[in-house]
C-alpha cells in the first residue's frame, strides 16, 4: 500500500513539476513518511522513474503486437491508432511528465522503448508495402496521436478520444494514395491515360484496360488489394469490383 501512495504521489509531482525539479524529501512528504522510508521501498529517483514508465510502455508494446495480429491491413491500422491513443489517455499523467522533462525522453532504457513502440505504430498506420508518402502521412498520424493528450489534458478522456480519432481519419481520408512526383514519374504518365477525377481525387472510373490489368497482377502475380489500390489511384472496393468483374 505505502509503494503504491509512494508511485502515486511521485507521479502527480513529476507531472506539477518536473522530474528532475521534485526531490526524495517532497515525495516523501507528499506521502507523509520519513525519507528513510521512502529509501526502504525506492533506492533512488531513477527506481521510481523506471516504475512509473514500464507499465504504459508494457501496455502499448501489447497492444500494438495486438492490433499486428488482428487481421486485414485497414484493421491492423485502426486497431494501432485507437489503442495508441487509449493507452496514452490511460497515463496521462505520466505522459505529461514525460513531456514536460524532455531529456527523459532520450534516456534508456525508457527511450529506446518508446522509440521501438512509435515505429511499429507507424508501420502499422503507414500499411503494407508503403511509399515515401505513405511512411510521411502515418508519422503524422502517430504524433498527432499523442501531442492532444497533453496539451489537453484537461478534457474528459472519452471526449478527447473522440476528437483525436476523428483527426486521424481526416488525415487518412479516402482521397486515394498521395503521390511522391519526385520518384514516380511512372504514375503520372499512368494518371494521364485516365478519366477526369472528381474533387475527392479519385478517377470517375477504371479503363477497361486499368481493370483487366488489376485482375491480371492479383491472378497471376497475388499483388495485394492495397497495393493495386494504391498502384492505380483508386479505393480498395473499386479493385474488388474490378476483380469481381468478368
Amino acid at each position: 500500500m505505502t509503494r503504491q501512495r509512494i508511485m502515486a504521489a511521485a507521479a502527480a509531482l513529476f507531472a506539477e513539476r518536473g522530474y528532475r525539479a521534485t526531490s526524495m524529501q517532497e515525495i516523501a512528504d507528499r506521502v507523509g513518511i520519513t525519507k528513510a522510508a521512502l529509501y526502504y521501498h525506492f533506492a533512488a529517483k531513477e527506481d521510481l522513474l523506471r516504475e512509473l514508465t514500464a507499465p504504459v510502455l508494457d501496455e502499448l508494446e501489447q497492444a500494438l503486437n495486438a492490433a499486428e495480429d488482428s487481421g486485414d491491413p485497414e484493421t491492423v491500422r485502426w486497431r494501432a491508432i485507437e489503442a495508441f491513443v487509449d493507452v496514452h489517455l490511460r497515463h496521462r499523467d505520466t505522459l505529461l511528465m514525460l513531456v514536460r522533462d524532455m531529456t527523459l525522453l532520450v534516456q534508456a532504457p525508457v527511450a529506446d522503448r518508446i522509440k521501438a513502440a512509435i515505429a511499429l505504430a507507424n508501420t502499422l498506420v503507414s500499411g503494407p508495402h508503403p511509399g515515401l508518402a505513405e511512411r510521411v502521412r502515418a508519422a503524422q498520424v502517430v504524433a498527432g496521436l499523442a501531442d492532444p493528450v497533453v496539451m489537453f489534458h484537461d478534457v474528459p478522456p472519452a471526449r478527447l478520444r473522440k476528437l483525436i480519432l476523428a483527426g486521424a481519419r481526416t488525415l487518412l481520408a479516402a482521397d486515394g494514395p498521395i503521390a511522391d512526383r519526385a520518384t514516380e514519374p511512372v504514375a503520372d504518365a499512368v494518371a494521364a491515360q485516365r478519366p477526369p477525377r472528381r474533387p475527392g481525387g479519385r478517377p470517375a472510373a477504371l479503363t477497361a484496360h486499368d481493370a483487366a490489368e488489376i485482375r491480371r497482377l492479383r491472378e497471376t502475380a497475388g499483388v495485394g488489394v492495397d497495393e493495386l489500390a494504391q498502384r492505380f489511384g483508386v479505393s480498395r472496393a473499386t479493385v474488388y469490383r474490378s476483380i469481381k468483374t468478368r
